[in-house]
C-alpha cells in the first residue's frame, strides 16, 4: 500500500540554477590574483586538450595549483569560507521553507538534493547548505594538517545520473555506489522517480533531467533572466522533448517555478490517492475469494 506520507525529493544543480556564475568566480579567484574569470577556464580547457583529460578533475587540478602558487591557504575551512561570496538567485534563500510547506500542505515530505559538478566544500558555506539532506558534488581529500591534496569525488554527467538512482533507493554515501546495481523492488525504493522533481541548467544536467522525465518525474530547466541565449536554451530542451519546463531564475513565491513546483506536488499526491483507492479496493475484493 503507499506510504501515507511519501517523499518528494526536490533535485538541484548548483551553478547556474541556484547560482547565476560558477562558485570559483566568487572570492576563491579574487583570492588567487585572477580578476578575468576566463583566464581560468580557457587553461583549464588548455589542460583538458594538452592531456585529454576529465573537465572536472582538471579544475579541481587547477584551483590546487593556482592557490599553492598564490600562497592562499587550501585547507578543508577556507573552501567554506569561499562559499560564503557565494550569489543566489532571487528567492533562493526564502525557496525551500517555503517548498516545505507545500509540503505540508499537500501531505508530503519533501527532501533537498544538491547534485553538482562544483565543490561540495564552497556549498557548505552557503547560507542554504543546511536544507540538503545530501550534498553530492566534488570535493578534495585532505592530509592531517587539513590540506586538500587530491580530488576524493569528482562529478560529471555520468556521475549526476548515478546520484539519481542513489537517491532512489536510498543510498546515501558515495563510498558506497556500489549499492545503485543492487536489486531493489520499485515499491520498496525510498524515493520513486515519479516523485522526483530535478533542476538544472547546463548540459551536465541533460542526461539527469531526462531520465527523470523518462521515468516519470518532472525537469526544469532554468535561465539565467534577461539573458537571450540562455532563455533559447533551455525552451530548446523543451521542444527535444528532454525536460518539462522551461523557467527563469525565480525562486520567489511570485515566481514561475513556484507555481510549476506547486502544481507538480498536487499532481503527484492526487495519483498517490488514486493509488490508495485502486489499492483498497483490490483488496476488498480479495477478501472475498
Amino acid at each position: 500500500m503507499p506510504a501515507k506520507k511519501p517523499v518528494v525529493a526536490l533535485i538541484y544543480d548548483f551553478d547556474g540554477t541556484l547560482s547565476p556564475l560558477n562558485m570559483q568566480e566568487y572570492d576563491f579567484l579574487k583570492a588567487i590574483g585572477i580578476r578575468d574569470k576566463k583566464q581560468f577556464w580557457n587553461e583549464n580547457s588548455q589542460l583538458i586538450a594538452r592531456h585529454n583529460a576529465s573537465n572536472v578533475l582538471s579544475y579541481m587540478y587547477l584551483m590546487l595549483k593556482k592557490a599553492s602558487a598564490a600562497n592562499v591557504s587550501i585547507r578543508r575551512q577556507q573552501f567554506v569560507e569561499f562559499g560564503r561570496s557565494i550569489e543566489l538567485y532571487k528567492g533562493v534563500e526564502q525557496w525551500f521553507d517555503m517548498a516545505n510547506r507545500l509540503g505540508d500542505k499537500y501531505n508530503v515530505k519533501i527532501e533537498h538534493y544538491i547534485n553538482s559538478s562544483g565543490l561540495r566544500e564552497m556549498i557548505e558555506g552557503t547560507p542554504i547548505a543546511k536544507y540538503f539532506k545530501e550534498i553530492y558534488a566534488c570535493s578534495f581529500m585532505y592530509n592531517t594538517d587539513d590540506m586538500a591534496v587530491w580530488p576524493a569525488v569528482a562529478v560529471d554527467f555520468t556521475t549526476k545520473t548515478q546520484f539519481l538512482f542513489m537517491i532512489n533507493k536510498g543510498i546515501a554515501k558515495v563510498s558506497e555506489n556500489h549499492k545503485v546495481n543492487s536489486y531493489v523492488p520499485e515499491n520498496q525504493r525510498p524515493v520513486p522517480f515519479q516523485h522526483m522533481i530535478y533542476f538544472g541548467d547546463g548540459e551536465t544536467d541533460v542526461p539527469c533531467m531526462r531520465l527523470v522525465k523518462q521515468k516519470g518525474g518532472n525537469s526544469i530547466a532554468v535561465y539565467q533572466p534577461r539573458n537571450a541565449n540562455k532563455r533559447l536554451m533551455a525552451e530548446q530542451l523543451v521542444k527535444d522533448n528532454r525536460v518539462n519546463f522551461a523557467c527563469a531564475a525565480n525562486y520567489s513565491a511570485e515566481g514561475e517555478i513556484y507555481n510549476i513546483v506547486e502544481a507538480i506536488i498536487k499532481q503527484i499526491r492526487s495519483n498517490i490517492d488514486f493509488e490508495t483507492l485502486q489499492y483498497k479496493n483490490q483488496k476488498r475484493f480479495d477478501k472475498q475469494k
